[in-house]
């Protein structure tokens, strides 16, 4: 069973919005508690960082006023950094592992089955917990009578740029009924087109953060001028019109981040309908920002979005999408095999048995060519996908498409 977020904007007044935020600060607290249990015990573990919870709250009067729910779903976040480290450490990934720190700018607080509660006509929220949040609005347009209480497994109030949101974490396997189409493709991403599949068509590259860079220079620009070193000497609050370049300057990045985040989703929906085995690239962007020169360019591009989106459309969809090895497909000749080395500036393809094709639709075809190898189609792949894998598809290899929707269900929680 997956699950499914569903957001709302919430209006508060502004006694409301202090106590969101002492919310916040207290399950930051607690998660950083947990982490620093952790630390200086041995052996510690889930169980015994959501037992010190109970602990905190005698301690702490802020850490008590806090749902105990709350205060558990802030050592899990506790929990599942260390697992994450430990999960490294077992794979032997290279660096330092990302090794747990300490949260300092959390954004969310996390309520579990208790703690709050939805009106008659679900429209409303109030929090029954000691903070005092109380009631809030719920704007949106989702409407969440669709759904049983006992779906709901989590509530998040998460605070952005622009205002606070609430979301809700709903248990549900959504599964949208689409005809077959029969069509496979290979999908190349690249930084001149946002991608170049193997029927030739390419997707342009919007650069959303490159056109919006000018006004976020100007508000840059503003916010340094209304800074106060000496200010910032004397421990002391910087002025109101600082903070409100400073969010000034948030909204406009938080529209760039919402601009590429529909659009990769748009552009994912439209290639998983089309068509019934959607091959990309197993690309670690971590990896590829190294590059300082192309680091700016290849964050804009939102390549990580695109992939998580149309792995979850594909999983809502029954569709089978592959993720291979990214090496030499920019190299290999797509119609004899040879390798072409060629440099990054290069845009053509060209070899001695005379194809010349352009370098990404040349990839593409040679990653579609190896996803078909890798599940290991015949050209009825269609009816014997179907009939031999049901309704569960392949991401990657060794990776189930359900581990990884259920991986893009899990919100940062910090």
């Amino acid at each position: 069973m997956s699950s499914t977020i569903i957001e709302f904007k919430v209006k508060a007044r502004q006694p409301q919005v202090a106590a969101i935020k002492e919310a916040i600060r207290a399950a930051q607290f607690i998660r950083n508690k947990c982490l620093r249990l952790w630390m200086d015990s041995k052996g510690i573990s889930k169980y015994d960082m959501q037992a010190y919870c109970k602990v905190l709250a005698k301690e702490f009067k802020f850490a008590g006023e806090l749902n105990s729910m709350a205060r558990q779903a802030a050592a899990d976040r506790a929990w599942s950094s260390v697992s994450r480290f430990y999960d490294n450490c077992k794979k032997q990934i290279p660096g330092k592992k990302g090794y747990p720190k300490f949260a300092k700018h959390s954004r969310s607080v996390e309520y579990k089955t208790t703690g709050w509660s939805l009106d008659e006509k679900r429209k409303f929220i109030t929090f029954t917990d000691k903070k005092g949040i109380s009631r809030l609005k719920l704007i949106g347009t989702y409407d969440l009578n669709f759904y049983q209480l006992d779906q709901i497994k989590r509530v998040r109030l998460v605070r952005r740029a622009d205002g606070y949101y609430c979301q809700f974490v709903i248990a549900i396997d959504v599964k949208i009924d689409v005809e077959t189409t029969e069509q496979a493709v290979g999908l190349d991403v690249g930084l001149k087109e946002f991608y170049t599949d193997s029927n030739g068509h390419a997707e342009p590259n919007p650069r959303f953060y490159r056109q919006g860079e000018k006004k976020l220079k100007k508000l840059q620009r503003r916010l340094s001028r209304k800074y106060n070193k000496s200010t910032k000497k004397n421990g002391q609050r910087q002025s109101n019109n600082y903070h409100k370049a400073r969010n000034r300057l948030a909204r406009h990045h938080l529209k760039i981040s919402r601009q590429r985040e529909e659009h990769a989703k748009r552009l994912a929906r439209c290639v998983i309908q089309s068509n019934d085995l959607v091959v990309y690239e197993d690309l670690k962007v971590r990896n590829l920002v190294k590059n300082h020169c192309l680091a700016k360019s290849i964050q804009d591009a939102g390549w990580y979005q695109f992939r998580l989106w149309l792995e979850q459309f594909g999983h809502k969809m029954g569709k089978v999408t592959v993720a291979v090895p990214p090496h030499y497909t920019s190299q290999l000749c797509s119609n004899c095999g040879v390798i072409v080395k060629k440099s990054l500036s290069t845009r053509t393809h060209k070899c001695q048995c005379g194809c010349e094709l352009d370098r990404d639709f040349n990839a593409a075809i040679n990653i579609l060519k190896r996803g078909l190898s890798t599940v290991g189609h015949t050209e009825t792949w269609v009816q014997d996908t179907l009939n031999a894998w049901g309704e569960t598809t392949s991401t990657g290899v060794g990776e189930t498409q359900s581990q990884q929707v259920d991986s893009l269900n899990q919100e940062s929680p910090d």
